[in-house]
């Protein structure tokens, strides 16, 4: 970025970041309020959640429960996707103040690249740590039907993240990228 002259790009590919963490934001108070809304009608959900296949009967105090606690997992979700949009605009920021490389007006180009690079990182990492709130999520609302299918859900998506983190194509091809663009080290 600190090389090109023109920095469109660089503004637009963190605009479009910004898109995708504001619509899970936005769903995230969607999800919120259906979720406010059950809280509010927990016998005639839980009179239909009964009839259910493998629907193990409940309380309507542990229903109670398990939505607040479904609640906690999307208010955490939603600050993460809020912190990881804030944070997009602050590199959007930084973008905007950066100096051309042969700019007298900083002193340390390196220095600058490092904070900058992890600005963006880190909005990255709130955001991945929002989708998984999301992945969670979804695994939790099966304990309302069958805690048994719960634990194998969860389970499961352990098992895709793990996957999805360590042992990816899309891994495996960022991985190469890195190796052409930096020589095999770390930017």
């Amino acid at each position: 970025m600190l090389e090109r002259e023109n920095r469109v790009a660089d503004a637009s590919l963190i605009a479009n970041l910004e898109r995708n963490v504001s619509f899970f934001a936005s769903s995230t108070l969607i999800i919120l309020a259906g979720i406010l809304t059950v809280l509010g009608a927990t016998d005639r959900v839980i009179s239909l959640a009964e009839e259910l296949p493998f629907a193990v009967s409940a309380s309507k105090a542990a229903w109670e429960l398990k939505l607040f606690l479904l609640m906690g997992i999307f208010v955490y979700a939603f600050f993460k996707f809020s912190w990881a949009l804030r944070q997009y605009g602050f590199a959007s920021v930084v973008i905007g103040m950066a100096p051309a490389k042969s700019s007298d007006r900083m002193s340390d180009h390196g220095e600058f690249t490092l904070g900058a690079g992890s600005v963006i990182s880190r909005a990255a990492y709130a955001f991945n740590l929002g989708l998984r709130s999301y992945y969670f999520g979804l695994a939790f609302l099966l304990w309302f039907i069958n805690p048994w299918i719960f634990m194998a859900t969860s389970a499961w998506v352990v098992g895709v993240l793990y996957r999805r983190e360590f042992h990816s194509n899309a891994l495996k091809a960022l991985i190469r990228v890195n190796r052409a663009t930096f020589g095999g080290e770390s930017p």
